[in-house]
């Protein structure tokens, strides 16, 4: 592999990461110089003079392969995340080293768990880099890096599948470069749209800016250790709802409608049934919220149960409500939406419910072959018949999901006292979700976790962020670099 290539392109990472330092730097002068200033100054001095090194002493050269693209990408994640733990190791408080790299790892993927249990202690300058670190994750290093390889490299269509799948780029029907910049276009443009409606909702500047960039991350970060409930207000709730919802659905449609100032993008089956099991999750939620008496009235109980369920559908940790007082019923069909998650093409984690559509099609299908041999059963997806070949390596992917999660419960069992965080800590972690149930769930935080297995849930989390088969990949690279 030609080292020139990967260590000047995993540069331009890091100089992003260190522009947001900066930014970081300049809140902090903004807040009087607060206790994260020297922190952070250490922090970006590192981190660029390490992004700048390759552009100052590494020649450029053309030319890519697959297995570089694929080194650079994981790479690029890697080391981010780092990187990114410095200003926590360096302000100490609650951050040990594991701390920090928990915190750093669940910010970049977007997941929103957390080890902080007061998170209001913390400096104004390391809470907007805590939200930095979700815009940076949701746009995804994979995209800036896209931005750069030359639109000619034969490895820059491949390398998108590693942030926006297959699935997705059916839907946007254009070349690698365009996805990148329809994506690119529509996350910045939310952001800003959330950060104006969060403004006129009453948040403060602050607030506005930190909460938009973890909603349209679908991460979770929040400047208040009560989340979005610290606010108390209706109009918050549903603002943070509206944006939770767009960022977990197709890109490519929300480019669309507003390209064509047409609706008819939206007929589509994957958000059809993207938005039905919202609708059925929600309210079998509330009914079992209203029954048990968490709820006293039918409003707010339809209030906490839609927040809840779109949050975890979406795969952003925010929350409105303690989910450890609920009973288990409600807590299960949270994980389930958060296992299924929202489309591909968007900011979620998760299976995506495109593949969990496709398997579905495909159980139906054997059953009819199985009851009828002789016809022919084929799968449409909207107005598409798919092959066998276009369907297998996603429900292949379903198979190793689940295969992956259970390996990790197995090995967080030797380490975890309570069997309910284990298993719920990793479904939470491997579809980015962050909240899980009791103690670590929504109100909760990961900080009296075993050190070991904060350590599992990070690998968890950057498999989910890179859905697995990048990091397996790059993994066989190392044992055998000689496979081609």
């Amino acid at each position: 592999m030609n080292l020139k290539i990967i260590t000047r392109n995993v540069g331009y990472a890091l100089l992003v990461s260190a522009l947001f330092m900066l930014l970081s730097i300049l809140v902090s002068v903004a807040n009087g110089n607060d206790s994260a200033l020297s922190a952070l100054l250490i922090s970006f001095t590192i981190t660029f003079s390490v992004g700048v090194f390759p552009f100052i002493f590494v020649r450029r050269t053309s030319g890519m392969t697959l297995k570089e693209g694929y080194t650079i990408i994981v790479l690029s994640w890697v080391l981010s995340f780092i990187f990114g733990m410095l200003p926590y190791v360096l302000w100490g408080g609650p951050f040990t080293v594991v701390n920090a790299w928990f915190e750093s790892v669940s910010g970049f993927t977007t997941t929103g768990a957390t080890i902080l249990e007061e998170v209001e202690a913390l400096p104004k300058s390391l809470l907007f880099w805590r939200s930095a670190t979700h815009f940076i994750g949701g746009l995804g290093v994979v995209v800036f890096l896209l931005l750069i390889i030359p639109s000619s490299s034969p490895v820059k269509l491949r390398l998108s599948n590693m942030e926006l799948s297959s699935l997705s780029k059916e839907g946007y029907r254009k070349q690698s470069n365009r996805i990148v910049y329809i994506f690119t276009v529509v996350y910045l443009v939310m952001n800003l749209a959330s950060f104006v409606l969060y403004r006129l909702a009453g948040m403060t500047t602050f607030d506005a800016i930190c909460h938009g960039f973890s909603v349209c991350a679908t991460g979770g970060f929040s400047t208040k250790t009560a989340s979005i409930g610290a606010f108390d207000s209706n109009a918050i709730n549903i603002i943070t709802m509206i944006f939770m919802l767009l960022s977990s659905t197709h890109f490519g449609l929300i480019y669309m409608v507003f390209a064509t100032r047409s609706l008819r993008p939206l007929n589509n089956p994957v958000l059809k049934r993207y938005l039905g099991t919202l609708a059925v999750f929600s309210i079998m939620v509330a009914m079992s919220l209203k029954f048990h008496g968490i709820n006293p009235t039918w409003q707010s109980a339809f209030m906490d149960a839609v927040f809840q369920v779109i949050c975890y559908a979406s795969t952003t940790g925010f929350a409105i409500a303690d989910n450890a007082t609920w009973p288990i019923f409600p807590c299960i069909i949270l994980m389930v939406a958060g296992i299924q998650c929202g489309m591909a093409g968007s900011t979620t984690g998760g299976l995506k419910t495109d593949r969990v559509l496709l398997l579905s099609k495909s159980i139906r299908r054997h059953v009819r072959i199985a009851v009828s041999p002789s016809s022919v059963q084929g799968i449409r997806l909207g107005k598409t018949m798919l092959k066998d070949e276009d369907v297998f390596p996603h429900i292949f992917y379903i198979a190793v999901f689940f295969v992956m999660a259970m390996l990790s419960y197995i090995i967080l069992l030797l380490f975890c006292e309570n069997d309910h965080n284990a298993l719920s800590g990793t479904i939470a972690t491997i579809c980015n979700v962050g909240p899980a149930m009791g103690d670590i769930g929504s109100m909760g935080n990961y900080n009296l976790e075993p050190t070991a297995a904060k350590i599992i849930y990070t690998f968890n989390m950057l498999l989910g962020r890179l859905e697995i088969y990048p990091v397996m990949a790059v993994i066989l690279m190392i044992l055998h670099p000689k496979t081609k």
